[in-house]
């Protein structure tokens, strides 16, 4: 019983407000300005004064977001533009995550022309209609106040012919009140003739006859004020009022169908901006990290095999100058490029070499197997690519010559003629190109896998048996013909440049058979015979020839002085030793490897020059 009360109180209390609901609307609808505020006319001019300083705001609300929306849509673009890669990272857009990072920036971009779509929409559809409706309102409200003030004007003038009229009437009245006592006190008033009673009398007569005119003037006034009163506050007024009502109705609903649009056109561009979204996501993930260092792999594996043990040599069982060639074949045989090691970087400010795995070879034989192999591959690619086009424009070019000769009048075969012979020549020396690099790539895949790696060079000149720089460059190289090895001899060491300048000084030559890997120099090790050596064997010379750096040495010039802090011993490959307090001449500053190349200005130590630590020394630099 209880919830079956309950149910129905609470049935008929929503019924009501259902009803009070209605009843409110209906009553709304039924009210007006006119009627409902007939007496407040200053206030209802102040009210739709706001209303429109409000539409204003909104507009000018608008505005600034539009500068917002524009400012933000600018500054994506040229975030997007600052971030595109660069040329020279083109090589990096087989990675998954710089594809990724490509179409993250391509996605923000098309953020960017979201925002300015929602820009441009707010500007010429928004901003533009309430910049219009608030001129309209302006000029319609400037008029109803202006026929507001004339009918109150009109009012106020007829009041004051009332009040004139009433005015007189009262003046009329107590003139002829006067009269009438005066001529009854005359009439009895037996001293007075004839004569003056009867003047009196017609005074009498006068005053009520004006006193019923202004009575008459009054009565008129007053019914002509009454009907336009009457009129005003029950048509004119609230006709005026009523105009108010309606100008800022519409003010109203144009704001709230501002807001709305100013809201769809936000709206509009959200399922793009959510795909722009899908789509970084995507990309994101699209990373493979596996996939990544696959091609980390396959773009810098060399092919070399990881070195094999150090064998133990007996010195007491061999002869120390065969242990010491043997140890010049091993570090000569394997001609390996350093360009992979992380000294490299060193050695480049140094000599220029080119960039990782870079060939200026034709059959690429002086890089990596694995490296030369994907060349001469892609090398085939390309060729075979422009062989298929050459030979689609050799086939046009003939049909066209054809076309030529059956019928003249199209064109002269002759002129077709030197363009097939063009075609032809260019087709054949693809064809030779491209079985040239087939026999390169076919003698690369016959080449064995390397049995040492760079490393293992250098582990072979730590195994207590370093080279002087000084000596003389008597081992032999021993490899095949550079057509079945890859030719990988590294690049210049700073023992390199030392010996050449040592060798144009000294009148001889000196073969630098593995430079020190201490770390003291920072470099790695490297077979640095110069091409054109005395003393050095005609493969030796082959080899020099196929190095990246230049065979003419120049005498540097110093350029400033140095003074040594510190005393230093030469420990390792193209260093010097010096003593503290001793002058050098500089002749190559620090390239930000710490080592600065000096020269002795004295001969006593039989040093020409090297490098020494930065740190140890203090440099002046010549003007």
């Amino acid at each position: 019983m209880l919830a079956l009360l309950a149910s129905g109180l609470s049935r008929s209390s929503s019924n009501n407000k259902l009803a009070e609901s209605e009843n409110s609307a209906q009553n709304s609808n039924n009210m007006s300005w006119g009627t409902e505020l007939w007496d407040q006319n200053e206030n209802l001019a102040i009210h739709t004064n706001r209303g429109i300083d409000a539409l204003d705001k909104f507009a000018n609300f608008l505005r600034d977001r539009v500068a917002i929306e524009t400012e933000y849509a600018g500054k994506l673009r040229r975030l997007v533009k600052n971030y595109q890669p660069k040329k020279k990272e083109e090589e990096d857009n087989e990675f998954t995550s710089v594809q990724a990072f490509r179409n993250l920036l391509k996605e923000v971009g098309d953020l960017a022309g979201q925002r300015e779509v929602v820009s441009e929409s707010l500007q010429l559809q928004i901003i533009a209609g309430v910049t219009l409706l608030s001129k309209t309102l302006r000029e319609d409200r400037k008029k109803c106040l202006s026929d507001g003030a004339t009918l109150q004007q009109n009012l106020t003038t007829q009041l004051s012919s009332l009040d004139r009229a009433k005015r007189n009437y009262e003046k009329a009245y107590r003139d002829s009140e006067k009269a009438v006592d005066s001529y009854k006190r005359a009439d009895m008033d037996l001293n007075l003739s004839r004569a003056e009673v009867e003047r009196y009398k017609n005074v009498m007569t006068s005053k009520i006859q004006q006193s019923d005119d202004a009575k008459n003037e009054y009565a008129n006034q007053l019914q002509k004020t009454n009907n336009l009163q009457q009129q005003h506050y029950s048509m004119l007024l609230p006709s005026v009022l009523n105009r108010l009502q309606e100008l800022d109705e519409k003010r109203t609903r144009g704001f709230r169908e501002f807001i709305v649009g100013a809201a769809d056109v936000e709206s509009s561009v959200a399922p793009i901006i959510a795909r722009c979204m899908e789509g970084i996501v995507k990309a994101g993930e699209s990373i493979n990290e596996k996939e990544d260092t696959f091609k980390v792999i396959e773009r810098y594996q060399s092919g070399f095999t990881p070195p094999r043990d150090i064998p133990f040599e007996d010195l007491s069982k061999c002869d120390p100058d065969s242990v010491q060639e043997s140890h010049y074949s091993n570090s000569t045989s394997n001609h390996l490029t350093i360009r992979g090691t992380m000294s490299a970087n060193k050695l480049k400010k140094r000599v220029g070499i080119f960039n990782i795995f870079g060939s200026n070879k034709e059959d690429f034989s002086d890089l990596p197997p694995n490296q030369r192999r994907k060349k001469l591959q892609a090398k085939i690619a390309e060729l075979t690519q422009n062989i298929a086009q050459e030979t689609k424009a050799r086939d046009g070019l003939m049909k066209m010559k054809i076309v030529y000769e059956a019928n003249s009048s199209l064109g002269n075969p002759m002129t077709v003629e030197g363009q097939l012979n063009e075609s032809e020549h260019k087709l054949e020396k693809l064809k030779v190109d491209l079985k040239k690099y087939q026999g390169f790539l076919e003698k690369a895949s016959q080449v064995p896998t390397a049995t040492s790696s760079p490393q293992a060079s250098r582990n072979q000149l730590q195994n207590g048996h370093r080279t002087s720089r000084h000596s003389n460059g008597s081992a032999d190289d021993h490899h095949d013909d550079g057509d079945d090895q890859p030719d990988d001899a590294g690049s210049l060491s700073r023992s390199d440049s030392e010996d050449n300048v040592a060798q144009i000084q000294n009148g001889h030559n000196n073969n630098n058979n593995g430079s020190s890997a201490s770390p003291e120099s920072g470099l790695g090790t490297s077979h640095t015979s110069l091409p054109g050596s005395g003393q050095g064997s005609a493969n030796e010379n082959a080899i020099g020839e196929d190095t990246y750096y230049e065979t003419e040495v120049e005498t540097l010039n110093p350029v400033g002085k140095c003074r040594a802090l510190y005393p230093f011993e030469a420990s390792s490959e193209g260093s010097i030793p010096m003593s503290e307090g001793e002058e050098l001449q500089v002749i190559e500053i620090d390239q930000g490897d710490g080592w600065t190349r000096v020269r002795r200005e004295n001969n006593s130590n039989g040093w020409d020059e090297g490098f020494v630590p930065t740190s140890y020394i203090e440099c002046t630099l010549y003007a």
